[in-house]
């Protein structure tokens, strides 16, 4: 063939035809080796203090609580800042002691040890023992990861009778800062030995789940009231309306 019938020449267009492709098992994400709760409104009810608080000043007791913990983790986060860190029990009284003197509520001694000493005794969330125990039968370990100090801690979890399905208490003591700060995410890897894409992480606290998803973890918000998600530019992998909305969701080593 001639240089001018080569130019004349094409070959002929040849279509070939691509299936839609399917998720296969490598494009999904690991499945889940380790769930990692907050304690406070997570799994524990803090507004539990309201009776004790009507008790000891009539008709006083919601208002009290809902200042209390508002103040609980506005000084937390500001210590945080100061670089000025204090235990979670010294907060928690010094944030009790802002509501108090902010309500006009006279705060003794006596009051004052027995709503502290009601912050070791919280109730649990109604489908908090259920919940769990679905996910430790799918073989996930289970882990709390808190502001609380281990002196809190300890007996919060003994109380409401958890230690049994819960196998590892994290306290963000250690690290010196509270959450949302990286380095209290980081603690769970270290101490759980489990890579983040691995580790589910579950907070009632928006701005908790968005902490824990900006470090890279897979989060869960529990959306108990309705909220809209924190503006924080990042936002929790899943929200539920509450913990017994979590198994279902779990893709786990057994699965």
């Amino acid at each position: 063939m001639d240089d001018k019938a080569k130019t004349m020449w094409k070959s002929p267009l040849v279509y070939t035809f691509s299936p839609p492709k399917r998720t296969r098992e490598r494009d999904l994400p690991p499945p889940f080796k380790a769930l990692v709760f907050d304690a406070y409104g997570t799994l524990f009810d803090v507004h539990s203090v309201v009776e004790q608080c009507d008790e000891l000043w009539p008709g006083k007791g919601l208002l009290l609580s809902q200042l209390w913990r508002t103040k609980q983790l506005e000084y937390s986060w500001l210590r945080s800042l100061m670089r000025r860190y204090q235990d979670f029990a010294q907060v928690t009284d010094a944030a009790l002691g802002y509501a108090c003197a902010a309500l006009g509520l006279p705060l003794d001694g006596e009051r004052r040890r027995r709503l502290i000493g009601a912050y070791r005794e919280l109730a649990t969330f109604p489908e908090v023992r259920g919940a769990l125990a679905a996910l430790k039968a799918s073989k996930i370990r289970l882990a709390i990861l808190s502001n609380g100090s281990p002196a809190m801690l300890r007996p919060l979890v003994a109380h409401a009778g958890l230690g049994e399905l819960i196998g590892t208490v994290l306290s963000v003591d250690p690290r010196k800062i509270y959450k949302p700060a990286p380095a209290v995410y980081r603690l769970a890897v270290e101490r759980l030995r489990v890579p983040k894409r691995s580790l589910g992480f579950v907070s009632s606290n928006c701005w908790d789940a968005c902490g824990a998803k900006s470090f890279g973890f897979r989060t869960f918000w529990i959306n108990r009231t309705g909220a809209p998600v924190d503006a924080l530019g990042v936002a929790p992998d899943h929200v539920i309306g509450g913990l017994d909305e979590l198994p279902g969701l779990i893709r786990s080593p057994a699965s």
